[in-house]
């Protein structure tokens, strides 16, 4: 799916929490800050807040402080740095939460910038402790991510605020995820993965990722000297893990088996000692690395293979440094692989951070590849195609159907009712495809809507039905007599007829199949008790109530069937499930769906949350991917329903 970015979202006038990353190195002596990258990749989303007229609050982290406030560990240093290049003063609060930063906060003006103290000052950061996240939400509006070196990470700044407060993608991470995801999930073939760095422990997960993606894998680095002695050839005194020499001679094997080629150096260059001024020679790898020299960076003869290996690709990812890039004597296979990468105009080329980056500017090339990424870790685990806390907490585009339905409850006369529809009329927008909105009156007022929408995109629907066509069902109503009155949608399994009147899982299964032969919407409601779930029997329950209430029924008629996640805790309380809480429901059902009807059916299936929504909780809400819309309570009986549509329409499909 993909993430939503500060494109998608109104700004003016909004507190916009922004998480970048400038964790930047400072020069010991004056303080001052020695690489100013990192923030500078952080301006474009800064000045863009700024020109749409956002008071943009800064969060970052420094270095690693041990727990608590540390001079030498303060962004302060950042203040000057950054002011100078967005040529305007920014404010600085020298607390991260608290009393000072709180003020700071009011104050803030449209277009104005405060960045608060280093996050992990704060010992809760870490942890990602639901306190702090909760107090840092009441600063913003809004949360806008741009910090994917922190993306591996599951931080209170970064991912717990977004538990409370709808989170974007800023223009650094949306570039990251576009050139990294596409590596991950559709590169264009051939695609060689250029692999360097320390240790092979440090590369399983994207060695063995790679190995289903890639068409060879280049391994160079001290991790090569694993392999070598995995295929018996002598390494000296280099770095090798004894402990995962099985593992080298099982990836061997394990490429050989799905046709992805490893090459290895066929001659490295090797000293005594890894410093300055020694004498250096290169030997090959069947002569084997001399007892006490050890490898320091690959040969020329590898070099050329490598050169040769990467000609043709259309997609290139390098990660890790071929030698000790550092010292000058060994940075000619860095170097080299740099320089073949900056050659490749008609291929996509990828740096993925940490020292590869670092190497790159070193010999002043970032600018000639297609993207450096900023994460060291974030990169590799997102190679590993592993699932990223600061990604997974954006929020994504639908695509599945929305639905937005309004549950009006016993309130309204016909009157009331008929007025009330030609007012949201007037304050919904235009045009809302491809969000479904739908009005559930009481009903006795289904004809007074039904007249108002006649011809307009709004669907009407009816909070019940009794399974039979007719008969001597006193106050109930038909299927028939409601496809009668225009209604196209029914609400069925609601925590109210449940808990009041009783309802069971078969009846609300005998519902679901006579509102299907009719040609109606059910919106299917299933959700756990307070009670249960302080139990730990909220999955259970749902299991329970999504196989019981779609006993029967065939796959074709699932898919028309839109589900309601409503806990019952949440109904008319003023409590709401926080984002996650309503995620892992909802993703539990569609689960649930794929196991009965298969992953196909599953994906078509629209989830909705209820349960005290409002405008200022949905985006948060809807940012989860298996949240496709909202039923909606007593929010839908104020004009602000309008708000919830137009905040559904941020989530649909470019």
């Amino acid at each position: 799916m993909e993430a939503l970015t500060i494109r998608d979202v109104e700004l003016t006038g909004k507190n916009v929490l922004m998480r970048v990353d400038f964790n930047v190195p400072l020069d010991k002596k004056t303080n001052q800050v020695t690489d100013d990258t990192r923030i500078r990749a952080a301006l474009p989303t800064i000045r863009y807040a700024l020109e749409k007229g956002a008071r943009v609050i800064l969060l970052s982290h420094l270095g690693r402080p041990k727990g608590g406030p540390d001079p030498k560990y303060s962004l302060l240093p950042v203040v000057s740095a950054l002011s100078a290049l967005l040529e305007k003063p920014v404010l600085f609060s020298s607390v991260f939460v608290g009393e000072e930063s709180e003020q700071k906060v009011r104050k803030l003006q449209n277009g104005e910038v405060l960045l608060l103290e280093n996050t992990r000052f704060d010992p809760r950061e870490e942890k990602n402790d639901k306190g702090l996240s909760r107090e840092l939400a009441t600063y913003g509006d809004l949360l806008i991510n741009d910090a994917f070196g922190t993306a591996h990470r599951a931080h209170a700044s970064n991912v717990g605020v977004a538990d409370y407060l709808p989170s974007y993608s800023g223009f650094l991470m949306e570039k990251e995820l576009r050139f990294l995801g596409k590596l991950v999930e559709k590169p264009e073939h051939p695609y060689v993965a250029v692999l360097g760095g320390a240790k092979v422990s440090d590369k399983i997960g994207v060695i063995e990722n790679l190995l289903t993606k890639a068409d060879r894998l280049l391994i160079g680095g001290a991790m090569m000297f694993t392999f070598w002695k995995a295929l018996g050839f002598e390494t000296g005194s280099s770095l090798v893990e004894e402990d995962k020499i099985p593992l080298a001679k099982a990836l061997l094997e394990k490429s050989g088996e799905r046709s992805v080629e490893i090459l290895l150096p066929i001659d490295v260059v090797v000293s005594e000692k890894m410093e300055s001024g020694q004498i250096k020679r290169t030997v090959t790898r069947e002569a084997g690395v001399p007892r006490g020299w050890m490898g320091l960076d690959i040969g020329e003869r590898t070099i050329a293979l490598f050169k040769e290996a990467m000609k043709g690709a259309k997609t290139i990812v390098w990660n890790g440094p071929m030698g000790v890039f550092e010292l000058p004597e060994f940075e000619e296979g860095t170097r080299a692989i740099a320089v073949a990468l900056s050659e490749r105009k008609d291929a996509t080329t990828v740096v993925g951070g940490g020292d590869s980056a670092a190497a790159i500017a070193k010999f002043g090339l970032e600018e000639e590849v297609t993207h450096v990424s900023t994460g060291g870790g974030a990169s590799l685990e997102m190679l590993e195609g592993k699932e990223m806390p600061g990604v997974a907490s954006l929020c994504v585009r639908k695509s599945r159907k929305m639905v937005v339905a309004g549950n009006w409850k016993m309130y309204k006369t016909p009157d009331e009712a008929g007025a009330f529809a030609r007012r949201l009329l007037q304050v919904l927008p235009k045009s809302f495809e491809p969000v479904e909105v739908v009005l559930c009156p009481p009903y006795v007022d289904l004809h007074a809507v039904r007249d108002v929408l006649v011809g307009t995109p709004l669907a009407i629907g009816a909070q019940n039905v009794y399974p039979a066509e007719e008969g001597a069902f006193t106050g109930e109503i038909s299927p028939r007599m409601l496809v009668a009155s225009g209604v196209r949608y029914v609400i069925v399994g609601h925590s109210e007829r449940r808990a009041i009147f009783k309802e069971t899982n078969d009846f609300i299964n005998t519902k679901l199949k006579s509102l299907l032969a009719s040609g109606l919407k059910p919106i299917f409601c299933v959700g756990e008790t307070l009670s249960q779930r302080e139990s730990g029997e909220t999955l259970s329950v749902l299991d329970n109530q999504v196989t019981e209430g779609l006993k029967g029924l065939p796959a074709p008629d699932v898919e028309k069937i839109a589900i309601a996640y409503e806990p019952v805790w949440a109904i008319g309380t003023g409590k709401v499930a926080l984002p996650w809480q309503a995620q892992e429901a909802c993703s539990r059902i569609r689960e649930k769906l794929s196991d009965l009807y298969g992953a196909e059916v599953a994906s078509k299936v629209s989830i909705l949350y209820g349960g005290s929504i409002k405008p200022e909780n949905f985006a948060s809400l809807m940012a989860r991917p298996d949240v496709d819309g909202g039923l909606v309570g007593g929010a839908s009986l104020q004009e602000s329903f309008a708000d919830l549509v137009k905040t559904a329409l941020t989530f649909r499909p470019i």
